[in-house]
C-alpha cells in the first residue's frame, strides 16, 4: 500500500494520510498535486511525502480522488524550499506550498473533454516515409513531419500548423486512420528542454571603471553561492550591472530570478530587460496579472521555456529547473516581507534559496537595510560598491525650516519659489507627500470632532473628489457630513494635506503648469500608470505629485527639482527602525532629482532641520549613517544583534488580547527562561476591522535558540483551549 501525505491550504500544522497506491510510480509524485476528500468537499492538496504505511488505521484512509498531471508539480529543490520556510517561520507546510501555486493550480479547471486530449505518434508513423503519402496532400505531409519531429503534440500545437479547424479535424482523422498516431487522455506535459543562448543583439552603454569593477566580482564564481551586496547610489548604474551577470548566467545555460519590491516598477523594469534580450523568454509573476496570465508565466518558469523571470515577493517561490542567478533589487524595502497570513520575508528566502542551489544572490539598494549592511560590514557578504552616478552630479539636499514659517496650502513660499524657477526653465517637479487622499482628517472647530474610523484606531481621509471619507487600513468608505454629527456645525474643515490637496494647491498657484498626481487611487486601473509614465517621458506633465509610487526606480531626465512635505510625521513613532526607513525612503526620493544634464535640488520642508538624521541626509554617506545606527542598536540590544519574535493577538475587545498574551507569556517562561519574554502590549494600530490587537516580543541573541523556542511555544499555544483570540507568530517583524 502507499501511503501519500498531502498537504492542503488550511491552518493546520499537519500533513493528511491517504491511500494512493497510483503514486510513486516516479519520484516526480513528490510534489505533484492531487484531488482529494477534505470534510465534506474535495480539496486540492500537494504530495509532499510519500510513505508504506501509516499511523491512521488501514480502514480510516480514504483513496485520493485523483492525481493531477496536467501540470508538472514541486521539484525536489521547490519542496526544500518551501519546507524551510515553513519551518522557519512556523506556518503550516500545506499552506505555505500551496500559496506557492498560481491560483489555476489550486482548484481543478473545468476543461472540455477535447482539451484534455492530445496525440502521439506510433511506430508505425516514425516508420512512415512522407513520401509516400500524396504530394497534393500539403497539411497531412507537414502534421506527418512535425509528429516525427516532437513525437507528441496537443490539440492547440496541431491547429496551429494547419490553416483550419476543420482541416485539423480531417488530417487527425486521417492520420489515426492510418495507425500513424493515437490519442491518449490528458493534457500533454514536457519535459524541460534544453535552450540555446541567443546573445543580446544590444551590448548596452559601455561601462563606468566602478561598474566593469563590480560586473567582475559578481561574475567571479557563477557556480557557488555566495551573497554579494551591490551598494550603488541612485542613478550609478545597478540596473546595467544587473543586466551584463544576467548575461554572464544566460551563457552557461541557466535561468535568473530578478525581483522587485514594487508592482509599479515591474512593467518598466520588463521592457528594459526584453529590448536587452529580444530572443531570450522573458515572463513576470505579480498580483497585477489574471490568472490566466500567471499560470501561463509559471508553468514557463517551470518548464524552463522562460530564461528570466521578473516578480515581486511571491516569485520567490517560482519553479525555476535551472536557476543560475537570484537578484534582488531595493532589497530594503519593507514590501519584501508579507505583513499578513503567512509572513515571510522574500529577501531573506532569496539568500537561503541561493544557498540551497548553490547559486550566488545580489542584493542591490543605495540604502540596504541595516542587517544586510552589518553582514557585509562583517564579510558574510561580500560588498561591491557603485559610488558616483554616472556622468551625473549628485543632488542638492536642503532642509527649508517650516516651524515659523506661514504655509500656503502646506507648501514653504521657498518651495513655490522654487517650483516657479525651475517651470520657467522648462523642466520638471517633483511633490512627494506620502499619505494620498485630500486631506488626512475633517474637523469641526465648534466641538472638536473628528472623522474617526468606527473600526479602527485611525482616522478617515476625505477624499474630495468624491466627497467620502475612507479609512485606507480597513476600506471603510461613507459619504462626508454635511454638518458635524455632534453639534450640527456645517462648518467643516478638512485639516492637513493629502496629494489630492496638494495637487489642487499646486493647480491653483501655476494655472498654467500641467499636474499630474500618482498614488494609489489614480493609478488603481490596470495600465493607467503605464499611461502615465509615457505622459512624464513625452514631457506632457510639468509636477509630478505622489507618493512612494514615484519614490524609486524611476529615470525622468527631465526632472530636476523634488519637494519633500510632511517628512517629520514618521520621526514621531516608537519603532526603532524608523530612522532607517526614513532616511531610505528620503534618499530614494532625492535620488529622483538631476538624472539629466541639471544639476537637481531636493528641499525637504521640516521642522526640525537639525536632526541628526537629516544632517546624515545632507551628506549623503550611507555608511556613516549606518554605523551610528548600529552602535545605537547594538547598545540597545535591537537587532541585528538580537533576533526577534512578535505574537500577534487579535479579540473583539482589548482586553481579551492582552489577557491571552499574558498566559502565552507566563507559558513560554516555562520552556526557556534565556529568551527575553517583554510584556504585552497594544499594537501600534490598535483596533483595526472591528478588532482591538496586542502584540508580545520575545528575542534571544541566538537565533537558533530563538526557533527552538518558538516551535515549542507555538505547539504550547495550539494544545491550549481555544480563546476568544486569534493569533499569529511573526518571525523577524518589521513593524513593532
Amino acid at each position: 500500500m502507499k501511503v501519500a501525505r498531502v498537504g492542503f491550504d488550511v491552518p493546520l500544522d499537519t500533513l493528511f494520510d491517504y491511500r494512493c497506491d497510483g503514486a510513486g510510480a516516479t519520484p516526480a509524485d513528490i510534489g505533484a498535486r492531487v484531488l482529494a476528500p477534505f470534510g465534506k468537499r474535495n480539496a486540492v492538496g500537494v504530495i509532499l511525502a510519500l510513505a508504506d504505511s501509516s499511523e491512521v488505521a488501514t480502514a480510516r484512509l480514504k483513496p485520493v480522488t485523483r492525481i493531477l498531471r496536467d501540470a508538472p508539480g514541486f521539484a525536489p529543490d521547490d519542496i526544500a524550499l518551501l519546507r524551510f520556510a515553513a519551518d522557519y517561520y512556523h506556518h503550516p507546510l500545506g499552506a505555505v506550498a500551496m500559496s506557492a501555486l498560481p491560483a489555476g493550480l489550486r482548484q481543478v479547471r473545468q476543461q472540455p473533454a477535447r482539451s484534455r486530449t492530445h496525440f502521439v505518434l506510433t511506430a508505425a508513423g516514425e516508420a512512415a516515409d512522407v513520401e509516400s503519402l500524396p504530394k497534393r496532400a500539403l497539411t497531412l505531409r507537414r502534421l506527418l513531419v512535425l509528429f516525427q519531429t516532437q513525437k507528441a503534440l496537443n490539440l492547440e500545437e496541431i491547429r496551429a500548423s494547419v490553416p483550419t479547424a476543420s482541416t485539423s479535424n480531417t488530417v487527425l482523422k486521417q492520420l489515426v486512420t492510418k495507425g500513424y498516431v493515437v490519442s491518449c487522455e490528458g493534457s500533454l506535459t514536457r519535459a524541460p528542454v534544453a535552450i540555446e543562448y541567443a546573445p543580446p543583439e544590444v551590448t548596452g552603454p559601455p561601462l563606468t571603471p566602478d561598474q566593469a569593477a563590480a560586473v567582475a566580482a559578481l561574475c567571479a564564481d557563477l557556480s557557488a553561492f555566495r551573497p554579494h551586496l551591490l551598494l550603488g547610489v541612485t542613478g550609478s548604474g545597478k540596473t546595467e550591472v544587473y543586466l551584463r551577470v544576467i548575461d554572464a548566467v544566460l551563457k552557461t545555460g541557466r535561468q535568473a530570478l530578478l525581483l522587485v519590491p514594487e508592482i509599479s516598477l515591474t512593467p518598466q523594469l520588463e521592457a528594459t530587460v526584453r529590448g536587452r534580450f529580444p530572443h531570450t523568454r522573458v515572463v513576470s509573476l505579480h498580483s497585477g496579472l489574471n490568472d490566466g496570465e500567471r499560470l501561463k508565466h509559471w508553468l514557463a518558469a517551470q518548464s524552463g521555456s522562460a530564461r528570466i523571470v521578473l516578480g515581486t515577493r511571491l516569485a520567490v517561490f517560482a519553479p525555476l529547473p535551472d536557476l543560475g542567478l537570484i537578484i534582488v533589487d531595493e532589497e530594503h524595502d519593507a514590501s519584501f516581507k508579507q505583513s499578513e497570513g503567512f509572513r515571510y520575508s522574500a529577501r531573506d528566502l532569496a539568500v537561503v534559496r541561493a544557498r540551497q542551489r548553490g547559486v550566488p544572490v545580489v542584493l542591490g539598494s543605495a540604502t540596504p537595510a541595516l542587517e544586510t549592511w552589518h553582514n557585509a560590514a562583517t564579510g558574510r557578504y561580500a560588498l561591491t560598491q557603485l559610488p558616483k552616478r554616472i556622468n551625473l552630479t549628485t543632488p542638492r539636499i536642503h532642509c527649508v525650516p517650516t516651524r515659523d514659517v506661514r504655509l500656503q496650502d502646506g507648501l514653504a513660499p521657498s518651495l513655490i519659489a522654487a517650483i516657479g524657477k525651475r517651470l520657467a526653465a522648462k523642466e520638471q517637479v517633483l511633490i512627494f507627500i506620502n499619505r494620498r487622499g485630500y486631506a488626512p482628517v475633517l474637523l469641526c472647530h465648534d466641538c472638536g470632532w473628528l472623522s474617526n474610523c468606527h473600526r479602527c484606531s485611525a482616522k478617515l481621509v476625505l477624499h474630495l473628489r468624491d466627497r467620502q471619507l475612507h479609512c485606507h487600513h480597513c476600506g471603510h468608505q461613507t459619504l462626508a457630513p454635511k454638518a458635524c454629527p455632534d453639534c450640527g456645525n456645517a462648518d467643516l474643515s478638512p485639516v492637513g494635506q493629502g496629494t489630492q490637496r496638494v495637487e489642487a494647491a499646486l493647480a491653483a498657484h501655476f494655472p498654467q503648469a500641467r499636474v499630474l498626481r500618482i498614488d494609489r487611487d489614480s493609478t488603481r486601473n490596470k495600465g493607467a500608470w503605464s499611461g502615465m509614465r509615457t505622459r512624464i517621458e513625452a514631457r506632457e506633465v510639468d509636477i509630478l505629485v505622489g507618493t512612494q509610487i514615484l519614490a524609486k526606480g524611476h529615470d525622468f531626465p527631465s526632472l530636476s527639482l523634488v519637494g519633500v512635505i510632511n517628512a517629520d510625521s514618521l520621526l514621531y513613532s516608537t519603532d526603532f527602525r524608523v530612522p532607517e526607513r526614513l532616511y531610505a525612503l528620503l534618499t530614494q526620493v532625492a535620488g529622483r532629482a538631476g538624472r539629466g544634464a541639471v544639476q537637481g535640488d531636493v528641499l525637504i520642508q521640516t521642522d526640525f532641520p537639525d536632526h541628526p538624521l537629516y544632517a546624515a541626509l545632507r551628506d549623503q554617506n550611507f555608511a556613516r549613517f549606518a554605523d551610528s545606527q548600529l552602535k545605537e542598536r547594538r547598545s540597545a540590544g535591537f537587532p541585528p544583534f538580537q533576533y526577534q519574535a512578535l505574537l500577534r493577538a487579535e479579540a473583539p475587545k482589548l482586553d481579551a488580547a492582552i489577557e491571552w498574551l499574558k498566559r502565552a507569556a507566563a507559558l513560554g517562561q516555562t520552556i526557556d527562561n534565556a529568551v527575553t519574554i517583554y510584556d504585552p502590549v497594544p499594537a501600534g494600530m490598535m483596533r483595526l476591522a472591528g478588532r482591538e490587537r496586542a502584540q508580545l516580543l520575545v528575542q534571544c541573541a541566538s537565533r537558533a535558540r530563538l526557533q527552538r523556542f518558538v516551535a515549542a511555544w507555538r505547539v504550547a499555544l495550539v494544545e491550549k483551549r481555544p480563546s476568544a483570540a486569534r493569533w499569529a507568530i511573526d518571525v523577524d517583524p518589521m513593524e513593532l
